[in-house]
């Protein structure tokens, strides 16, 4: 239940983190970059089985 919670949630993340809309477009990597992270702290801790 929690992986699907999860796995919906980063879809949710990465799509709104493209570069798409014009007021967005000078953001660069920041956003992307935020999201990579999050998902190797996730990656992780669900090779060690802490999730």
């Amino acid at each position: 239940m929690l992986g699907t919670i999860l796995l919906i949630v980063l879809v949710l993340l990465l799509v709104g983190a493209l570069p798409a809309w014009p007021h967005s477009a000078s953001w660069g990597y920041y956003p992307s970059g935020g999201i990579g992270i999050i998902l190797v702290v996730i990656l992780v801790l669900v090779l060690l089985g802490h999730l």
